[in-house]
């Protein structure tokens, strides 16, 4: 990897998302060398994946460059690489540019799309876990109207214009609301041939109510302003086959659809070489005691979405969200440094700030720990939070300058087909 030996202790983490990048900055100022390994070279903000996904953002905007952030450190050190392996034993992690030894290690790779051992499923329906596959997903939007155009059949057109979100959780409600505003103000203007009223948005959630972790208020609001919208929203329902045609699903419902988009959970991204006993099975995800070290192992944490931490109050871990990864990193920096002074480490206590999530235009619902809203005010707040989130100044500008220009013109200037992509069906 060619990265200099140092009388400093080495820390090397895994993963440039929200704790990777927390830890990160929690050693920046310390007397250690700091080895950052990710398979990207920059930070995806994930939580507006759904606006490059339709138009509303460019991808630039809410991606930032790992080295950037870092490139004032002298003893920092980036390297761009996949992990394939630790060799605790050896305190070494083999990856795909060579390996690399390490004192303390932090595992922050992050989650990947829960498929629940479908893979008929996976090989046909589209993921939004990352840049490309929503560049993917924006493309094979506009391709399908464009197709749709073209073709003399009634049947194989509404097909192409009706779209299958499976999963009710915050990234298929954000969706969903982000494609029925695209239906109501600007597909009818760039398809006028088209009729557009045949579009369909449907999501599918396998629980009786959308927003499972949150509020019983936020859940039924959502679920308004979604059929305010024109989206179809069906309960109680589980997809059990997706050919790349046909949904099939456990009750008589049954939807022709050429794009399902599955936002129906993740699981941790986990990297060979632990022990089998320190991973939880459902979810994919690594134990770890009230100091983020992984069990059995004083030298390596584990944070973030690939973390297992149970409490009385949240017996199946933390959720899987961007607050718990920024409070882990933060917390894992400080402890390292405390044990590598030899001093006592505190255990982490996740705060829970709340949780929220847009529908749409002047549409929101926020949960905070002793207020919920809905509505307006509530979609200004997510605005503000969402943009003080960003890396980056640039890109807190740009998203707020998109935002303002999409709320007065009504408009998604990058429904642009850069890179066409075209689902291969197979078998």
């Amino acid at each position: 990897m060619n990265i200099p030996q140092s009388s400093f202790p080495r820390v090397v983490i895994i993963g440039g998302g929200f704790a990777g990048l927390a830890a990160a900055k929690g050693l920046e100022k310390s007397e250690l060398q700091v080895v950052l390994i990710d398979k990207h070279n920059y930070h995806t903000f994930q939580p507006l994946l759904y606006q490059v996904a339709t138009g509303g953002l460019e991808p630039d905007s809410i991606a930032f460059p790992l080295r950037k952030l870092f490139n004032d450190l002298d003893n920092f050190y980036f390297r761009l690489a996949e992990v394939v392996k630790i060799n605790p034993d050896e305190k070494v992690i083999k990856t795909t540019i060579g390996d690399v030894d390490y004192d303390e290690l932090i595992i922050a790779t992050g989650s990947t799309t829960n498929f629940f051992g479908n893979s008929q499923i996976q090989k046909h329906v589209m993921e939004m876990k990352s840049i490309p596959q929503s560049l993917n997903i924006r493309s094979l939007i506009l391709e399908n109207f464009e197709e749709a155009l073209l073709t003399s059949s009634i049947q194989e057109r509404n097909a192409l214009m009706n779209f299958v979100i499976v999963g009710g959780g915050p990234t298929g409600v954000e969706l969903a609301g982000a494609l029925a505003e695209m239906k109501k103000g600007i597909l009818p203007k760039d398809y006028p041939d088209l009729d557009i009223r045949q579009m369909q948005i449907n999501i599918i959630q396998s629980s009786d109510c959308l927003l499972k972790g949150m509020s019983a208020e936020a859940s039924e609001k959502a679920e308004d302003f979604l059929i305010s919208l024109g989206v179809n929203i069906w309960k109680n329902l589980r997809v059990l086959e997706y050919d790349g045609k046909i949904v099939k699903t456990n009750g008589t419902d049954h939807f022709r659809a050429e794009t399902v988009i599955w936002a129906a959970g993740v699981q941790g991204e986990l990297i060979e070489g632990l022990d089998t006993n320190c991973i939880v099975e459902r979810g994919s995800r690594i134990k770890v005691n009230e100091y983020n070290q992984v069990l059995n192992y004083e030298n390596i944490y584990a944070i973030g979405d690939v973390a297992f931490l149970a409490s009385d109050k949240n017996p199946n871990g933390l959720p899987m969200m961007a607050q718990p990864a920024l409070q882990q990193g933060k917390m894992v920096a400080k402890n390292i440094l405390a044990k590598l002074s030899n001093k006592p480490q505190k255990p982490f206590v996740y705060k829970d700030k709340g949780s929220m999530a847009t529908i749409g235009r002047n549409k929101a619902v926020v949960d905070l720990p002793h207020w919920k809203f809905q509505g307006v005010f509530a979609w200004f707040v997510w605005m503000f939070v969402h943009l003080l989130s960003l890396v980056g100044f640039r890109n807190k500008i740009i998203v707020f300058f998109n935002w303002l220009y999409n709320y007065i013109r009504f408009d998604r200037e990058n429904r642009l087909i850069i890179r066409p992509f075209k689902r291969v069906l197979k078998k």
